[in-house]
């Protein structure tokens, strides 16, 4: 995809890059070709705004188009830059890594090449093809994630810890024994009542997760989501949560979905977070200081219309003889 000799001056070379959002584009483009949609959803953009900014980079010769059927796929090859804007690239690059948007930007391009490989084993055949365009019009999203918690054992008694309005609740109440719900904001509590008393096997209560209202070895499973950056002690908690775990029946596991480690210190100041998010050494010595052990953490992957930072899952089990 070699480029023509650009005829156009220094200044529209510059101009072209004076915008952040042409310069997170390219920073994607450079690393993967895209077409208009895909970088779309990396950037989180109106495919229109996309488009036009690709117009431009185009036009000034930062950016390669080819056609294969009826995409149109745009690609930033450094080896084939017209030689006035390469140097001007390999420079304004170096400093690209700094860019607010950049982490978000690569977990999401991470995922959206995730999705062109399980959609089909040729990508140009899925642009065709569109399967999961398909799936989804017939069947919606999200339906596998909630089949598959009918692999829990049906008689369980979990622990949704922190539960606010009682999303995880509601998820877990038709594949389990019983659900407990414990939060410490009267408020949420209503209205997890108010959402879910037609459940007749959730139970909300009121309570401190460093002193939870839960007699000792009585669940089976406790689950933290999107809680554990509030505790200013997560240690202390894990370890009030094991004293409520009992191990029948392969019970005894706590599990956490939260935020992987970020750089948004308006989030202290906003929502009153605690902690930036967790590394997996963060999760893993929580767990290990509070007596867990068979540590799990794995990254969960970007929606590529999810705004905030990266989550992540964590399991853990009591250790034997302990």
């Amino acid at each position: 995809m070699k480029q023509v000799a650009s005829s156009y001056p220094v200044s529209a070379s510059l101009s072209a890059l004076a915008e952040p959002v042409r310069l997170r584009i390219l920073r994607v483009l450079e690393a993967e070709e895209l077409s208009v949609g895909e970088v779309s959803r990396v950037t989180q953009l109106p495919q229109s705004t996309v488009s036009r900014h690709l117009k431009t980079l185009a036009e000034v010769g930062f950016v390669a188009r080819r056609s294969v059927a009826t995409a149109t796929l745009y690609r930033l090859v450094p080896d084939d830059l017209d030689e006035s804007l390469r140097p001007l690239w390999l420079a304004v690059r170096s400093q690209l890594g700094s860019l607010p948007h950049a982490q978000g930007d690569q977990r999401r391009l991470a995922s959206v090449l995730a999705e062109r490989r399980m959609d089909s084993k040729d990508f140009f055949g899925r642009v065709a093809g569109e399967w999961n365009e398909v799936r989804t019009t017939l069947f919606g999203t999200g339906f596998t994630s909630q089949a598959l918690l009918s692999l829990l054992n049906p008689d369980w008694v979990v622990a949704d810890l922190g539960c606010g309005s009682g999303d995880v609740a509601r998820l877990l109440s038709p594949h389990v024994g019983r659900v407990i719900g414990v939060d410490q904001n009267e408020a949420m509590l209503d209205a997890a009542r108010e959402r879910l008393g037609s459940q007749y096997n959730i139970e909300f209560v009121a309570g401190d997760l460093e002193s939870l209202p839960i007699p000792d070895a009585s669940v089976d499973a406790a689950v933290l989501s999107l809680v554990l950056h509030h505790i200013e002690d997560p240690a202390r908690v894990l370890k009030e949560v094991r004293r409520t775990l009992c191990r029948d029946q392969g019970g005894g596991v706590a599990l956490i979905v939260d935020m992987l480690a970020h750089d948004r210190d308006e989030y202290r100041r906003t929502m009153g977070h605690q902690h930036l998010g967790f590394s997996s050494g963060d999760i893993r010595g929580y767990f290990g200081s509070a007596g867990f052990g068979e540590i799990r953490f794995h990254e969960l992957p970007t929606q590529t219309d999810a705004r905030g930072p990266g989550l992540f899952v964590a399991s853990a089990r009591i250790e034997t003889g302990t």
